[in-house]
């Protein structure tokens, strides 16, 4: 095999390893994620149980970093304590370590049988949990058979004067091997991938057994520092997980490093096996961490508060509530924290609309500018739902997930335009009133609070409607369009009543008037889209509204008398 050819093949099975570990995540939490959550925030009433259900969650997921990120979202709501958390990661590392067992054994033929199987299952099934399964097995199948491909390709290094001259650097410098472990486990955000890679070059004699146990260790301390450094954006609450599993395992990791070769030379003594060695090693560290750190999580949960306190901060105007990004992998789920925000966004803009009706009447200009920096609020919940939408849309949906991921977007969309109208029209009208102080009639100015309190009935409606996609709501909710356009005819009817009479409040507010009522009805048509797609999926809807000139000329053609105008 010529270098390029060993080099293309190790970059592939590199790779094919890390999408098996990906795959087997993503396949885990679209089929069980709500499951696994709720024994996370559910069964984790002490520090031994936190402990067991971080051994089978992250046993389950093979990824302590996805354990941490999910851990990380429910300290930082307050669901988890900090203590306990940290007893779920100490589970959670040593939940990772007998997955790394588990594939240490011989049984790199089964990934045939994996793949074959979770195909099958994806292909004959359209339900999520049993394609979630099938993404299970094929990600299985695929680690397998990557781990098969390296155990061959690692052979042929042995031979590389290259490559042997760089061992030769790093044998003598295990820091040096323990912080390019560091560097690549965060780099490909997979401890146990790194782990497993570490092994099969073990297994072919490739690099010698002190340089694969502080690989290891490097890769340990990786797989800590990749979800910390993805949270950084995140408040201080969340990220004291992921600092405090740092924190553990380097405290023990680093005296280990200056006695990896005494440590490889009794290890020898035990396993002849140099594979077995460097999965033996990585499950005893995790052991010796648990078993040192679970009685001190309070301290070490005190440490972390101390290193990373909370930052008194006003709320930021405008900032999302409820888009959790550590459910992408589970679209429905994601999807439900879109909805959220989205009636959030929507409690945003009944407040603006509540708003309005106070500057027109009272000619505030004080509440005109609370409006427009309410409308500055919506549009970046408008902006980071889209984002997060984008984000959503990337895994793979189901037919109904796709439709409920089109019904969040455009509903989103259209509560923005009708922030916007808000602003930009009605908050103009009140504008142009204070500066001209024009004044409603008592009659006009009784019409706007009666059409405002119908639209703002309606918003309620829509919030309903969108939430629960009720078909007799959307109908109740289409049926009032209608019933809005009577509306708006009777008010304009009864203004130029009062302008035939003279009226001169009328008179001087008469523009500002028929464009209120204008502005209204047009939201009112944003808030009512909502009901067309339900409607259309139950089959409420005509293709058209117009009516079928030929049906009703038929009978008259067929008589056979000709039709004149």
């Amino acid at each position: 095999m010529s270098g390029t050819e060993l080099f293309a093949s190790i970059i592939g099975s590199v790779a094919l390893l890390l999408w098996g570990v990906r795959m087997v995540r993503t396949g885990m939490m679209r089929a069980f994620g709500s499951t696994l959550r709720r024994v996370i925030a559910t069964r984790t009433r002490t520090r031994f149980s936190a402990f067991l259900a971080g051994i089978g969650v992250t046993g389950i997921l093979q990824s302590s970093t996805a354990t941490a990120l999910l851990l990380a979202s429910f300290t930082a709501r307050g669901l988890v304590a900090l203590p306990i958390a940290l007893a779920v990661m100490l589970g959670a590392d040593v939940g990772s370590s007998i997955a790394a067992q588990i594939f240490s054994f011989d049984i790199k033929w089964l990934w045939t049988i994996l793949v074959g199987v979770g195909v099958f299952v994806f292909m004959a099934s359209e339900a999520d949990k049993a394609r979630g399964i099938a993404r299970i097995f094929i990600g299985l199948g695929f680690m397998l058979l990557s781990l098969s491909h390296l155990s061959a390709a690692a052979i042929p290094l042995k031979e590389s004067a290259l490559f042997r001259s760089l061992l030769t650097g790093l044998a003598g410098e295990p820091m040096l091997g323990f912080l390019v472990a560091i560097a690549v486990t965060w780099l490909v955000h997979s401890s146990l991938s790194i782990v497993l890679l570490v092994m099969s070059l073990a297994a072919a004699g490739v690099i010698p057994p002190p340089l694969a146990l502080a690989l290891v260790l490097g890769a340990n301390v990786g797989g800590a520092v990749a979800p910390l450094l993805s949270l950084s954006g995140s408040p201080a609450a969340g990220r004291r997980v992921p600092l405090g599993n740092l924190l553990m395992r380097a405290l023990i990791a680093v005296p280990l490093l200056f006695i990896v070769t005494p440590i490889a030379d009794l290890l020898a003594q035990i396993e002849g096996h140099s594979a077995r060695q460097v999965i033996n090693f990585h499950t005893a560290f995790n052991i010796l961490v648990a078993i040192i750190f679970l009685p001190l999580t309070a301290y070490v949960a005190h440490l972390c508060n101390r290193a990373m306190p909370d930052q008194p901060e006003a709320e930021e105007f405008g900032k999302p509530r409820h888009l959790d990004p550590n459910v992408f992998d589970t679209p429905s789920e994601a999807l439900a924290c879109a909805m959220r925000e989205t009636l959030h966004l929507g409690d945003r803009v009944a407040d603006m609309l509540r708003q309005a009706l106070i500057a027109l009447e009272k000619s505030d200009t004080k509440v005109v500018k609370e409006v427009e920096k309410s409308d500055d609020a919506v549009d970046r919940l408008h902006e980071a739902i889209k984002l997060y939408l984008v984000k959503v849309s990337k895994a793979e949906m189901s037919d109904e997930e796709s439709q409920r991921y089109v019904e969040i977007l455009t509903f989103t969309t259209n509560l923005e335009h009708v922030g916007d109208i808000i602003d930009k029209n009605l908050m103009e009208l009140a504008t142009k009133k204070i500066k001209n102080r024009s004044t409603f009639s008592m009659e006009g100015l009784q019409e706007i609070r009666t059409f405002h309190a119908r639209v703002m009935d309606n918003m309620r409606l829509s919030f309903n409607v969108f939430a629960t996609r009720d078909v007799a709501l959307a109908r109740r909710l289409l049926a009032e369009k209608a019933s809005m356009r009577s509306a708006e005819l009777a008010a304009a009817e009864s203004h130029f009543a009062r302008l035939r009479e003279g009226r001169p409040e009328s008179i001087e507010s008469s523009a500002i008037h028929l464009d209120v009522i204008r502005d209204l009805k047009r939201i009112n048509g944003h808030l009512t889209s909502v009901a067309y797609p339900i409607l259309e999926v139950a089959g409420e809807l005509h293709d058209s509204r117009l009516r079928n000139r030929k049906a009703e000329t038929a009978p008259a053609v067929s008589s056979g008398k000709t039709v004149t105008s």
